[in-house]
């Protein structure tokens, strides 16, 4: 009994370990990129910024960050040049890691000015938009 306890112990401590992993390389890719923006730093700079949704088609159109284009995020590879490089980007999803591997992947493509928005869509307390479709 007591080695099956040791062994539970084992990989419950490896489990954690691996969140606390995931955890802390989303604050160190997070803070190299320095993007993150609150809600408010969000609403205050969205007008002049392209404003993308990176979650998939139907959480979309169930509702969105109102002026957001969707473009998810297993799309960007193939269409992040309808975007335009001059212009500021914000990135919006359900998941963290997500957002983080959008915005370092159009910094590699040349994007200068990539934000996002920190705690994704959930924190989102600005208008939103269901799709009429």
């Amino acid at each position: 009994m007591s080695s099956f306890l040791i062994v539970l112990d084992t990989v419950l401590l490896v489990i954690l370990l691996a969140i606390g992993g995931v955890w802390a390389w989303n604050k160190i890719q997070a803070r190299s990129l320095g993007g993150e923006l609150t809600n408010e730093e969000f609403k205050e700079g969205m007008r002049k910024a392209q404003i993308i949704d990176l979650r998939e088609k139907e959480p979309f159109k169930r509702k969105h960050i109102d002026g957001a284009r969707s473009l998810p995020y297993t799309m960007l590879k193939y269409q992040y040049n309808e975007l335009r490089s001059d212009l500021p980007v914000y990135l919006y999803s359900d998941s963290n890691t997500i957002t983080l591997r959008a915005a370092r992947f159009l910094k590699k493509k040349g994007f200068v000015s990539v934000h996002w928005l920190k705690g994704g869509f959930e924190t989102w307390d600005g208008r939103t938009k269901k799709s009429k479709y």
